[in-house]
């Protein structure tokens, strides 16, 4: 596979896990409920998200109520949001760099400056994922500490929800995608910055001999 294709493919993996990040904000399942011990059976199910709460009847009837005050949230639902936003910003951001940079676009000369610039856009995709990383984790530890801990109520009890997965994946995607935009253009500008040497061709002298002038 060409240094092009990969970096197509970098990109590409790069834009699914950006769009996945975006998805994963916007859902309300988080932390769902749990049902254990007297809440086997119940009449409805609680998702909780970054921007709102839903209640999800047995019937089918779904009510969601988005948070009223931004200051009484707890820290990790404002730590999720902050840094779900930048890297939906930062994505952005990276898209537009590794286009500029990219092998299949003419927007900048060949040369270890479009090199740069696409490395540039897959250290944004990295920093992406490890950003969003955080939020991921912080709930992930929250929820599983709250589960297996005898103090809580079992009502209160939360599993891990959708959402977290669909962050997870997003995050190997944005990874993968930056990690293989870096190394291809990496390669490419080793490949380039050997000098090449031209030899002009031989030409014969008057007297049937070639001149020493014409070897480099």
């Amino acid at each position: 596979m060409t240094s092009a294709a990969v970096e197509i493919l970098g990109l590409g993996l790069g834009i699914l896990g950006w769009v996945g990040v975006i998805l994963a904000c916007g859902l309300p399942m988080w932390q769902v409920s749990a049902f254990i011990d007297v809440n086997i059976v119940v009449a409805q199910t609680i998702w909780e998200g970054l921007w709102m709460n839903c209640v999800v009847q047995s019937t089918g009837q779904m009510q969601c109520k988005v948070y009223d005050s931004i200051l009484a949230l707890s820290p990790e639902v404002q730590a999720g949001r902050a840094l779900t936003v930048i890297v939906a910003l930062l994505g952005l951001v990276a898209l537009m760099v590794t286009v500029v940079g990219a092998q299949c676009t003419n927007c900048i000369r060949p040369g270890k400056m479009k090199s740069r610039i696409v490395i540039a856009g897959g250290a944004i995709y990295i920093l992406c994922g490890v950003l969003v990383l955080i939020p991921l984790c912080w709930f992930a530890n929250i929820v599983i500490s709250d589960f297996y801990d005898p103090t809580v109520p079992s009502s209160q009890k939360r599993e891990m929800g959708a959402a977290l997965y669909i962050g997870w994946a997003a995050t190997a995607l944005l990874l993968f995608g930056g990690c293989l935009i870096c190394c291809c253009s990496c390669s490419q500008r080793d490949e380039t910055s050997f000098p090449v040497k031209y030899s002009a061709p031989r030409r014969p002298t008057s007297n049937g001999e070639y001149d020493k002038k014409n070897y480099v």
